[in-house]
């Protein structure tokens, strides 16, 4: 068995992995058009941060270590073409040039996704970055060394997480955001003001409501960003819009792309095409709140789909259990995470829900690290479902709290089973009643006061 992974980091790397592991026999080759595999993008923030040392600290295997493995890894090589029916792709040699024509018995397709760049960004002005992959950071770090003034389009993961970043860096920043607040995917409104007023409050420029026209430049360096708003000056500007799913490969292979403008596929993570598999940032999932279809590309959800494909195209039967949306990131002191679904979302898909919001602290209140912690939790008025929840707080680390509703959505639990779920406790941790039993114990509350009304 011949078995062919076009893309080599997480969704790519885990599937080849766990393919030889099932099926040792299998001859399995990986192609990657860049020159790293296995190395975790998430953290290229933080090399640039100085929280992290170097770029090689995020490669977790390199390509000697995943062929000792027995997995054939072919660094700048291209899969340019999928003939599904003949068993083939098309491969080029970025180095060289030449194309070859390879076999392949199964098939997967974990080609990531691309940074949108609107057409103002299409340009060749010295200064203008994306952030998606090791060379993206390094060009933006050589970019730092004579930055001053920084902008940043976008207000979602990258463009939060890079505001910390260069303000450390000793840059002034700007935020530019086309919506009417900061993580508008991600919080509702009332949350969203919390990492609004962080980042004002660290010295960086916020401007939402603001739409970008064009760049500005001379001596073939940018300038500055012309706005609705007028001209923002900066010498470094870092374009984080949003993503695009790379699915041109599943196109050619005649694979069904999905709604959200992902890859589709079942539960084994098989495409429409049979022996074509896909998995990673480029595919979708289904959310287990909604049991709709999402595209929500995330690091575990692309290791984990990879893991799927990988036994399956061996031989074996696995299935990927959906997501619930988990999402967390820190800028500054501050760190906010949320799964499930936001009240926003919720009434976007005509559920009735309803939401509570408890302010606490995250230890024991008489502990001398004790911080301000918020929650808003969120469930479905008529069962009392769990359907998400939300919180921010000043010490970062006290918002993976988030995992345990995480958890419960996972088995479609409700408030009471939160409620009444043994929490662990201790004064450096949390209070004797933890921030999420009190935001359980009032949401029951509300769901019982909102039924006994519908009932009179």
């Amino acid at each position: 068995m011949r078995i062919v992974i076009v893309g080599g980091v997480a969704a790519g790397m885990s599937a080849a992995s766990r393919a030889v592991r099932h099926n040792p026999a299998a001859d399995v080759v990986v192609f990657e058009r860049g020159g790293y595999i296995s190395y975790g993008a998430c953290g290229l923030p933080y090399v640039l941060g100085g929280d992290v040392d170097s770029f090689d600290d995020l490669i977790a295997r390199t390509p000697d270590q995943m062929r000792a493995r027995g997995i054939g890894v072919r660094l700048r090589h291209e899969v340019t073409g999928v003939d599904a029916s003949g068993g083939t792709v098309t491969v080029v040699d970025r180095d060289s040039g030449r194309s070859a024509v390879e076999p392949f018995d199964k098939l997967l397709l974990a080609t990531g996704v691309s940074a949108v760049r609107p057409d103002w960004a299409r340009t060749d002005l010295g200064g203008v970055h994306v952030l998606r992959d090791i060379p993206d950071g390094q060009a933006i770090e050589a970019s730092l060394q004579t930055a001053r003034r920084a902008v940043i389009i976008g207000g979602g993961y990258i463009g939060l997480e890079m505001a910390e970043t260069l303000i450390c860096r000793g840059l002034s920043v700007v935020i530019v955001e086309q919506a009417p607040d900061v993580a508008g995917r991600m919080l509702d409104r009332e949350y969203q003001r919390r990492v609004r007023a962080e980042l004002e409050s660290n010295g960086v420029d916020v401007r939402c409501g603001t739409t970008v026209e064009s760049l500005t430049g001379k001596d073939g360096h940018v300038t500055g960003v012309q706005t609705t708003e007028g001209l923002i000056r900066g010498d470094l500007v870092i374009v984080a819009v949003g993503v695009r799913p790379n699915t041109g490969l599943a196109c050619a292979a005649g694979a069904r792309i999905g709604k959200t403008g992902a890859v589709a596929v079942n539960v084994r993570q098989e495409t429409s095409v049979p022996g074509v598999y896909s998995a990673g940032d480029n595919t979708e999932s289904t959310h287990r709140v909604t049991r709709r279809k999402v595209h929500i590309p995330l690091g575990l959800t692309a290791n984990r789909m990879g893991r799927i494909a990988g036994v399956n195209m061996a031989g074996g039967d696995a299935t990927f259990p959906g997501v619930v949306g988990s999402g967390i990131f820190k800028t500054f002191a501050l760190g906010v995470a949320r799964t499930g679904l936001t009240q926003t979302e919720a009434d976007a898909l005509g559920l009735d829900a309803v939401s509570v919001d408890v302010s606490s602290t995250d230890h024991a209140g008489y502990y001398a690290t004790a911080k301000p912690i918020h929650v808003r939790l969120t469930a479905e008025r008529s069962t009392g479902r769990l359907l998400g929840t939300q919180l921010v707080c000043q010490n970062h680390e006290s918002v993976k709290r988030v995992d345990v509703v995480a958890a419960l959505l996972h088995g479609r639990g409700r408030v009471q089973d939160l409620f009444e779920t043994d929490l662990s406790y201790a004064p450096p941790f949390s209070g004797v009643w933890d921030v999420l039993l009190v935001a359980a114990d009032r949401l029951s509350r509300e769901l019982h006061i909102k039924r006994e009304g519908q009932e009179g």
